[in-house]
């Protein structure tokens, strides 16, 4: 799986977990020239607090884009250690 944005691979994996619709990538496969720092944060009843990145690619910014959860609640284990996308990353195989 292949997270776009911008013209640029945000995130590349064969090794993704699909949860509620989204990809979750390996925190790994986050290319981190991409990302800044975020302090939003926003709260799923079942998997915990949500902690996000913003995207900065050729000089457009993308607010929030990526989420992860550092400490996810135990039936949301399978998260723990990935980031999802949103706001117009593209997800393609």
């Amino acid at each position: 799986m292949r997270a776009t944005w911008s013209g640029a691979v945000i995130a590349q994996s064969d090794d993704t977990v699909l949860v509620e619709g989204n990809h979750y990538f390996p925190a790994e496969s986050l290319n981190r020239d991409y990302t800044s720092f975020s302090n939003h944060k926003s709260m799923c009843p079942w998997k915990g607090q949500a902690s996000y990145y913003s995207l900065i690619v050729n000089g457009n910014v993308n607010v929030d884009a990526v989420w992860y959860y550092d400490s996810p609640k135990p039936e949301a284990e399978m998260v723990r250690g990935r980031v999802a996308f949103w706001k117009g990353v593209k997800i393609e195989a």
